[in-house]
């Protein structure tokens, strides 16, 4: 249970616009059930389902969660084709579900490596939920944060090379605009589930001034009542960005 409804606090302290979440530990959850891992990751594409819900029901303007990093394809064939497959069983059943809901659905990442099928489901889901305004849910595929800071230094060193930019051009304003998440703003709140100290080669340049909310709670676990009291931590927080505290 929450330690008070963040729907309540809302009304007195403003709610984050934009909320990111390494989804971890769905391999434990499932291990201490004596079921598969895959089995883990089925619960977490639920809950992702119902935590992409009330983050629109809160009034949240953005939910980015890490689905698969650039390093999770070290893991066993078995487990990654299952991800894969879960992946695509997700997209079949939520492109109209989401456009029901009013959510837009977004991918972050190098998709290009993935199967055709999945690339042409992707292809459906942005063109589907494209037009949709208000709430938007994105999904880190095959991403890496220090993946997209090279990737975007190649675009800009590419531009200057064709002399389309000047190297002075470069600035932490104009740098964003290379990044996969062109147009989203940065997560004021960064939530890792599961207990891990790190943040996973996630959102690198975007988390430099979120504040990082960890519980022991294992994804598929986390419900409404453990967003609530990430969102109610967050409001306890004295956001200064390196200035001087605005409380006495």
């Amino acid at each position: 249970m929450a330690i008070f409804s963040a729907k309540q606090a809302g009304q007195a302290t403003s709610l984050p616009r934009h909320v990111a979440v390494i989804m971890d530990g769905n391999g434990r959850w499932a291990t201490r059930r004596g079921l598969p891992r895959t089995a883990g990751h089925k619960a977490g594409a639920e809950t992702f389902r119902t935590i992409a819900t009330y983050c629109r029901d809160l009034g949240l303007e953005y939910l980015t969660v890490y689905a698969f990093s650039t390093e999770n394809w070290k893991r066993p064939k078995a487990e990654v084709d299952a991800i894969m497959s879960l992946l695509d069983q997700y997209l079949h059943e939520s492109i109209e579900k989401m456009a029901r809901d009013r959510i837009r659905l977004r991918f972050l990442g190098d998709t290009t490596v993935l199967s055709p099928k999945l690339r042409q489901l992707i292809a459906e889901t942005d063109e589907i939920t494209r037009h949709i305004e208000g709430f938007q849910a994105n999904v880190c595929l095959n991403y890496g944060g220090r993946d997209e800071i090279v990737r975007a230094a190649r675009q800009f060193a590419r531009e200057c090379v064709a002399g389309q930019r000047s190297p002075d051009e470069l600035t932490e304003a104009t740098f964003p605009s290379y990044l996969w998440s062109a147009g989203i703003p940065d997560p004021e709140l960064l939530i890792r589930p599961g207990g891990e100290l790190r943040i996973s080669n996630y959102l690198l340049w975007q988390i430099a001034y979120s504040e990082i909310y960890v519980t022991d709670t294992l994804w598929p676990d986390f419900d409404a009542g453990a967003l609530d009291e990430a969102l109610a931590w967050y409001q306890t927080r004295d956001r200064r960005f390196g200035g001087l505290s605005g409380k006495k």
